[in-house]
């Protein structure tokens, strides 16, 4: 069973930088697709970024028009572990953030198998 876990969220004020991280349980994700979503409350999840590929092969980025310039998603292979840069953080990006994983890159959460619990993210005005 593939477990993922995040870590890193708290309380920014608004201009504020916060950095997620996703720890796979497994070594064969490192190759997947893997992404991060966000649900507010009474809002389905939306999705934020994705990436996929490795360094040999050339990796390929994907981010939701309103975070675009402002998040940046990254993956060390090595240490099976995701991260999300959220920079100028807004209070509308206020969530709970999930890292998912799965085989096809997409931007539907019903394409990733594999969720982790999720990470709160405040960010005050």
């Amino acid at each position: 069973q593939v477990q993922l876990e995040e870590s890193g969220g708290g309380l920014v004020q608004a201009g504020g930088s916060l950095r997620l991280s996703c720890a796979a349980s497994e070594s064969t994700l490192s190759s997947s697709v893997k992404a991060w979503f966000r649900q507010a409350p009474g809002k389905e999840h939306e999705f934020v970024a994705s990436i996929t590929g490795a360094s040999w092969s050339g990796v390929a980025t994907d981010y939701a028009d309103s975070v675009k310039g402002r998040f940046t998603i990254s993956r060390d292979n090595a240490k099976n572990t995701l991260y999300l840069q959220m920079d100028s953080l807004k209070p509308g990006d206020t969530a709970i953030y999930y890292c998912a994983a799965g085989r096809v890159r997409a931007l539907s959460p019903k394409n990733y198998p594999y969720w982790g619990q999720g990470t709160q993210v405040t960010v005050s005005s």
